[in-house]
């Protein structure tokens, strides 16, 4: 039996682990990075170990120190989670080889599904050769033979593209899963990721426990997920099913694990399969009504599966909240995270908890909302209510695509495809903010700055205070009377710190404000007080290219110097941050004039990177 359990994991996943250990009775080892000293994982764990002498974003990859975590600890168990080592053979031979128990499929499991390449060549398929690759195979994908998450891929669609994006994408594996090797595999534009998840034991049984579409995704990674796949035919359905269990059979799985397919014309395209637990598995947790972390533990303990599954009842869709702008390239945002809460009703699973700090090494989702309900229609219902109406303060998120995503004809219909953002991101970020939020900022700052002060007995002039909202600068008037605040085209029915009440056309509406420095949340809108004076980089030359988040210079195009000439959109610098690779490119064709940062150099948001002058008309 497992008394103590190390998860060689953070965030989310290493919460979640942690929970079910809680309830099973299991103790619970963290292990964390400097960067993570302080993390919510860190602190809920029964014992946290530090591991020391690497970079915050390989820490996590360092086996032999999580193994030596282990037995420091009396650990008698280690689970992965997802990402990092999760998928790492010589890991889970490493843990095995020091007398713990691996959570996971063996090593020999592991090594022949792990590798994307070689799982393609168990199921009788073969990736192209990159060499061999012509005009006629466009588009492709270049993906990363080993982990997953999005990291390490990209799409091609022009012969000369190829080979930066072989780079690319070797650097980023190698970044994210210590493995550089990356495959070439035809593209199909308007696919659906349809998956199934297994579950086996060492007894012979493997349930397929049903699929989940996960065609909803963002730089390769999923964004929304759901169970069951809506609008399949039963046989295909079975189809899928049958394919998943061969495939698990076929290297002898044991856990918890997922086959994924693009179904496209009603075919099934097999893609990988992932020999680890996915973070989308609780929309199947919800539909099975089962603990997949707890089956886990105890399909590790030897004990058996029940001969058939549960059966599924309902429909359940989880949404993934990322720090993120999607309307400026999904750029990961940090800072502190004031408040994050959901309404009663849907499942929350994150790893943060109010104050936390959001950095830069690691990924940015904050949390996966979930919601599950009788029928479909009811799920998308009750899920995009519960986002439009959670509270979450601090950086910028996805929370508003998620909203809109969840409500949209396509999405709701079922007929989304992996193209889905292509068509749709720039009408899914138009900006859409209520144009009463910075009144509401305004007044609520003025009742805190008036509380120890009255109306003048003269004449006063309107208060101007200005907000960003949107990437758009809103001005505000209101002015002190007698009577208190007053603001053109509405009345105002409470003007205090926190809760605004205003009377538009005959309507009061509420308004629950709350300010963090310049930050200020009102409702579900997050504005930016502006300074008075003016933006101190409005000295800076046309044409300057500045760091849209804190990270590090891992490459400079080759041959780049000052007074080169550019092309519009040639790729400039990479910048890394969250375990992915940004591509800083030049804004317009013209000449290199300064290029002041180096490889390997850590940059703050606004950093100058380079400047393009364009030539003068």
């Amino acid at each position: 039996m497992i008394t103590t359990l190390l998860v060689a994991n953070r965030g989310e996943i290493a919460c979640r682990i942690v929970r079910t250990c809680r309830e099973a009775g299991i103790r619970t080892v963290a292990v964390h990075s400097d960067a993570d000293e302080n993390a919510l994982h860190a602190r809920v764990a029964d014992t946290a170990v530090r591991l020391p002498g690497a970079a915050p974003a390989e820490t996590y990859l360092r086996g032999d120190l999580i193994v030596k975590a282990a037995l420091a600890t009396g650990a008698d168990a280690v689970h992965p989670g997802y990402g990092f080592l999760s998928e790492n053979a010589d890991f889970a031979r490493a843990v095995l080889d020091a007398g713990l128990t691996w959570i996971g499929p063996s090593p020999e499991a592991i090594e022949a599904m792990a590798s994307k390449t070689r799982a393609k060549e168990l199921m009788g398929l073969a990736p192209l050769d990159a060499a061999d690759v012509t005009q006629a195979d466009l588009p492709v994908l270049v993906k990363a033979a080993a982990g997953g998450g999005g990291r390490g891929m990209r799409i091609v669609r022009r012969l000369e593209e190829l080979s930066t994006a072989l780079e690319g994408a070797r650097a980023e594996a190698a970044s994210a899963f210590g493995d550089g090797e990356v495959f070439v595999e035809p593209y199909l534009e308007h696919g659906r990721h349809v998956e199934v998840q297994i579950l086996a034991d060492t007894h012979g049984t493997v349930w397929p426990l049903g699929t989940r579409d996960c065609s909803l995704q963002r730089r390769h990674q999923k964004v929304i997920e759901e169970a069951p796949a809506p609008g399949l035919s039963e046989g295909l359905a079975e189809e899928l099913r049958t394919l998943a269990v061969r495939a698990a059979r076929s290297v002898s799985y044991v856990g918890a694990g997922t086959v994924e397919f693009l179904v496209a014309d009603g075919r099934a395209h097999f893609l990988e399969m992932n020999t680890r637990l996915q973070v989308e598995h609780p929309v199947t947790e919800e539909v099975f009504g089962l603990d997949l972390v707890a089956e886990q533990l105890r399909i590790a303990e030897g004990r058996a599966l029940p001969k058939d599954p549960p059966r599924a009842r309902g429909h359940a869709i989880e949404a993934r909240l990322y720090a993120e702008d999607p309307a400026r390239d999904w750029t990961p945002q940090t800072g502190t995270l004031h408040r994050l809460a959901v309404p009663a009703g849907v499942r929350l699973d994150t790893g943060y908890s109010d104050g936390d700090t959001i950095g830069v090494h690691y990924d940015p989702m904050l949390a996966k909302v979930v919601a599950h309900a009788p029928t479909r229609a009811e799920a998308l219902r009750k899920l995009a209510g519960a986002l439009d109406s959670a509270v979450i303060h601090g950086p910028a998120t996805n929370r508003d695509l998620l909203v809109r995503s969840l409500r949209h004809e396509e999405f709701t219909g079922a007929r989304m495809d992996t193209g889905f953002y292509a068509r749709h991101l720039a009408a899914l970020t138009s900006p859409a903010p209520d144009p009463y939020a910075p009144l509401a900022a305004a007044l609520a700052d003025a009742h805190g700055r008036s509380r120890f002060g009255g109306w003048r007995n003269l004449p006063s002039r309107p208060q101007v205070k200005r907000y960003e909202m949107a990437g758009e600068e809103h001005e505000v008037h209101y002015t002190h009377t007698r009577d208190g605040l007053t603001a053109e085209g509405v009345r105002i029915v409470h003007a205090g710190a926190r809760v605004v009440v205003l009377e538009v056309d005959g309507v009061q509406r509420r308004f629950e404000v709350s300010a963090y420095g310049n930050q200020v949340h009102v409702n579900a809108t997050r504005l930016t007080a502006l300074p008075r004076f003016a933006d101190p980089t409005a000295h800076l030359a046309p044409g300057s290219l500045l760091a849209p988040m804190p990270g590090t210079v891992v490459r400079i195009a080759e041959g780049l110097t000052e007074g080169a000439p550019v092309q519009a959109g040639q790729p400039l610098i990479w910048l890394e941050a969250m375990k992915m690779q940004h591509q800083i490119s030049a804004p317009a064709a013209g000449t290199l004039t300064a290029l002041p940062v180096t490889a390997g150099q850590q940059v703050e948001p606004g950093t100058l990177l380079a400047v393009v002058e364009e030539p003068s008309s």
